[in-house]
């Protein structure tokens, strides 16, 4: 007994973290194989044991949320679902009644009221018992309605999320996020639970609604699906869902499955709910699950394969990651070789050793994980060295889970934003190669320093091996590295990431040494002070870089891979001396400093106040009584709007205002 107890709390403890990390955090700690695993462990030792300890997992609801959003206390307890496997169990759990059947989504449970026809609040899930109040967030979402016609009290439930497609566009256009979002669910709590509501709009979140909680005075018949129904007709976009019996219930799983990899809304299961409200009600609950609706999981297809590496893969927090590399199977439809083991502590647990025959699957039937290993040798090293600087590397235990991390300040997988912005549009310009790519190069060693990107195609096998790169995608990227080669001082001088060198400085560098790469390398700090808009700072860290052997042989290399055109001067300047001060609201840029940008591209300066060297001001309420409007008008400074600069940059003309 003694034994059995200790094995409950320790697994207590290891879910608690899981959950932790995963409602609190959006991180994972391990996958949701492993997940259920040791969560129906600890179900099966409690109901051995009669011992159920504080705070266990299989007795609460959900994690304790933190943060600064207002809270407040759910009217009624929101519960898990009971889950199953077993296709049978689930037509069995049916019985004789009628269900509806429908995903699982994978997101954030939002609870919403409406009064008299108006959004009035909106509640996180939270720990089930309080939520977090986002109603600014929920006005924002892409399609929820504001006004409905039902003028009554209304309290429905629904998941917010964030499609795929969204995803992977917004994970593109995120320069300033500290590494790309994992999933869609971790990017959907982070964009839900947001304290700056434009933000939140910014992210497409979308709101499917699965369940009517209250709405007074009107019959349904008794029946869920014409509440679903009818809140379709309310203007709700409703979960996807079939009305089954036991008689249709499995090929409508079979339906379902059939179509997870064309759903572009992230899910990781189904829902079955028995359709007869007052039935439903009858049933009650248990102190952590309704007895009216239960989860239904894909059982995860696996196959057997041998482990033939494990392989060390940095990243810029410093974090090496251990990656499963196995003789190729096929999962889902494709073929897979490789997969994350997350962390040490996971890597312990499974005793994995080269050679060991192990089962993989694929996660929700799309991340491909370790589910056992049957041979258990327990013989990988984890290395002393990080694999891309050959720095110390050490274990770091944190609340009981142990990773490996990089120690070099200078370790080159730490600067990943260098490598960003040498590749970004006004630098090098290198189409295919994003942040993340650039972070998988570096951390498979293949990348040690800008130049080595002119190198892709020494590199073609492991790179058409990387997820989401296969032949036409090297081709690209090869082809958009070659078109690369063919620069200008201005471009690559603003590259190497000089503090204070942005494009703009850039230029009026190259344009004052007669576009020469080699007078540009020795500019002396006096010579860089005469140059309008370069200041004492900027001249010191320009002096200090090229002062710097490691740094100028860094320049040096780059220009060995490339044709540098020092004749013909870029003709983006038609802004060239032109001064304007930015006012006011936006709606064509996200905000000023994207707009400042594309004015300097065009050659343009951006002041932050008017005055008499201003050339124009920029303000999308032209008749404003501002302090700037006024100033401007009285100094005879011509105010544009917004369109007109974007028709300016978008033509490269400049019209009369």
């Amino acid at each position: 007994m003694e034994d059995k107890r200790k094995l409950i709390e320790e697994k207590t403890a290891l879910l608690n973290r899981a959950a932790k990390a995963y409602y609190q955090d959006s991180e994972e700690i391990m996958s949701n194989y492993e997940y259920d695993k040791l969560y129906d462990e600890l179900v099966r030792l409690e109901e051995e044991t009669g011992i159920v300890m504080a705070g266990s997992p299989t007795q609460k609801v959900g994690y304790e949320i933190l943060s600064e959003l207002p809270k407040e206390q759910h009217q009624r307890p929101m519960l898990s679902l009971d889950k199953t496997k077993s296709r049978e169990e689930l037509r069995d759990w049916l019985g004789g009644q009628k269900g509806l059947l429908s995903w699982k989504l994978d997101g954030l449970t939002i609870v919403l009221t409406y009064e008299e026809g108006k959004l009035s609040k909106a509640l996180t899930r939270g720990n089930g018992q309080v939520g977090e109040v986002i109603t600014a967030n929920a006005r924002t979402f892409a399609n929820i309605p504001v006004v409905i016609p039902y003028k009554g009290r209304l309290v429905l439930r629904g998941e917010a999320v964030i499609k795929y497609s969204d995803f992977r566009r917004i994970n593109e256009t995120i320069p300033e996020a500290d590494g790309k979002y994992k999933n869609p669910r971790n990017l959907c709590s982070g964009s839900v639970r947001q304290l700056n509501s434009r933000i939140t709009a910014q992210r497409s979140v979308h709101f499917f609604a699965f369940g009517l909680v209250e709405a007074a005075n009107v019959d349904f018949s008794n029946s869920r699906e014409e509440q679903m129904q009818w809140l379709s007709g309310q203007g709700f976009s409703t979960v996807e869902y079939r009305a089954v019996t036991a008689e249709n219930i499995l090929s409508a799983v079979d339906d379902f499955e059939n179509a997870v990899s064309d759903n572009d809304i992230p899910s990781d299961g189904l829902v079955l709910t028995f359709d007869d409200i007052a039935y439903s009600q009858s049933l009650g609950a248990t102190s952590k699950f309704p007895r009216d609706s239960i989860a239904f999981k894909w059982q995860d297809q696996t196959a057997e394969t041998v482990l033939r590496q494990i392989e060390w893969s940095a990243s810029r927090t410093g974090l090496i990651n251990p990656v499963a590399i196995f003789d190729p199977v096929q999962l889902e439809g494709t073929t897979v070789s490789r997969a994350s083991v997350h962390n040490i502590s996971v890597m312990r647990e499974l005793k994995l050793g080269i050679g060991d025959r192990i089962t993989v699957y694929k996660a929700n039937m799309i991340i491909p994980q370790i589910a056992e290993n049957l041979t258990c040798s327990n013989s990988v090293s984890v290395p002393d060295r990080c694999p891309v600087c050959r720095g110390t590397a050490e274990i770091k235990d944190e609340n009981g889970v142990q990773t490996l991390y990089c120690i070099n300040p200078n370790c080159l997988a730490k600067q990943i934003k260098s490598f960003t912005l040498f590749v970004s549009r006004d630098a090098m310009n290198i189409d295919g190669l994003s942040e993340a790519t650039i972070e998988k190069l570096i951390g498979k060693g293949l990348i040690r320093e800008p130049a080595d990107l002119f190198k892709v195609e020494n590199y073609r096998k492991e790179i058409t091996e990387m997820d989401g790169f296969g032949e036409k995608s090297f081709e690209n990227l090869k082809a958009s590295v070659e078109k690369a080669r063919d620069t200008t001082p201005e471009r690559l001088l603003y590259s190497l990431g000089i503090p204070g060198i942005g494009a703009a400085n850039a230029r009026l560098i190259a344009r004052a040494c007669g576009r020469k790469w080699e007078k540009m390398m020795s500019l002396t700090r006096d010579q860089l002070l005469e140059i309008d808009g370069i200041g004492d700072v900027m001249a010191d860290a320009y002096v200090s870089y090229f002062s710097d052997p490691k740094k100028r042989k860094t320049a040096d290399d780059v220009v060995s891979m490339v044709r540098l055109d020092e004749e013909t001067e870029e003709t983006e300047n038609f802004l060239q001396g032109i001064t304007f001060v930015i006012t006011g609201s936006l709606q064509s840029f996200p905000n000023r400093g994207a707009l400042k940008e594309a004015i300097e591209r065009a050659g343009g300066k951006v002041s932050g106040s008017v005055s008499a060297k201003t050339g124009y001001l920029i303000n999308n309420d032209l008749a404003s009584a501002s302090g700037k409007n006024k100033k401007a008008r009285e100094l005879g400074i011509p105010i544009i709007d917004e369109e007109t600069i974007v028709r300016w940059l978008e033509t490269g003309e400049r019209e009369d205002a």
